[in-house]
């Protein structure tokens, strides 16, 4: 059988996120953590060995003052991440053990995980050194321009004293409908075998990537595609709680074998 580490980043500043209390991936839902969700998805499973969780450095103490029991029942290795997401990556995937052969990347903020999936991206990874779920686009896709914009003057009218100006609302219009033919949305997990992975990364250089998959591409690596359910969703605002309840409600439960978090029905971040 195969044995897999996972890295699960969230170190990231959830600038889109707008709460002053929370960073997505410690914000409640359904009376966990989010990351919580993420986490335990792995921890039930036998071929999963090792699980590190990668955070910023200004969220360590009020992480393990919440968390720090916790963590040590659960098994996650908890490290200190980058500037950037690579870095972050980087750090965790230095800390891997050498006698784990492979090596999942999942966002922390994407907890609408089922086993099906994991079970399908493990699989092929295995098969082929290189796999990621990914969704295949549904929605008519537009590649919008934004337009230059002025500022209008407050109160101009005819007799009143011009007021501060304001600045205009953006003008956005379409440039071109983009065919979706082809084109697939990636998710996580992200799985590759370690010492591809470990050669990505030595020759990332220092261009942003979006993903762990862009990395491999670059090598000539080729990178299965597994289907996947639109429901593997990620938390980029706080709408995406509302939808995130409601996906955990008709997902297939986790398998109950091995971990079983202590404190499963509270929420440790609140």
């Amino acid at each position: 059988m195969a044995t897999f580490a996972v890295i699960l980043p969230a170190a990231g500043q959830s600038r889109r996120f707008h709460d002053k209390a929370y960073k997505k991936p410690f914000a409640p839902l359904g009376g966990r953590a989010v990351w919580l969700h993420a986490a335990e998805k792995f921890l039930n499973r036998a071929d999963v060995k090792q699980t590190i969780l990668v955070i910023a450095a200004e969220d360590r103490e009020l992480f393990d003052m919440k968390f720090g029991a916790n963590i040590a029942i659960m098994g996650v290795e908890v490290i200190e991440g980058g500037q950037e997401r690579t870095d972050s990556v980087q750090r965790a995937l230095e800390r891997v053990k050498s006698d784990i052969p492979f090596v999942a990347v999942h966002d922390a903020a994407r907890p609408c995980l089922a086993d099906p999936w994991i079970d399908d991206v493990f699989t092929a990874a295995a098969r082929d050194g290189a796999a990621i779920l990914a969704a295949p686009i549904q929605a008519t896709l537009k590649r919008v321009k934004e337009q230059g914009a002025g500022s209008k003057e407050q109160g101009a009218r005819s007799g009143s004293a011009p007021r501060s100006p304001l600045p205009a609302p953006r003008l956005l219009q379409i440039a071109e409908t983009v065919s979706r033919e082809g084109l697939w949305e990636a998710q996580t997990p992200q799985v590759f075998r370690r010492e591809l992975l470990i050669e990505a990364y030595a020759k990332r250089g220092r261009d942003a990537v979006t993903d762990d998959a862009q990395l491999v591409e670059r090598l000539g690596h080729a990178v299965t595609v597994v289907p996947c359910s639109p429901l593997n969703i990620k938390i980029t605002t706080r709408d995406d709680l509302k939808l995130a309840e409601q996906v955990l409600k008709v997902l297939p439960k986790p398998k109950l074998e091995g971990f079983q978090h202590p404190f499963a029905a509270d929420d440790l971040f609140r």
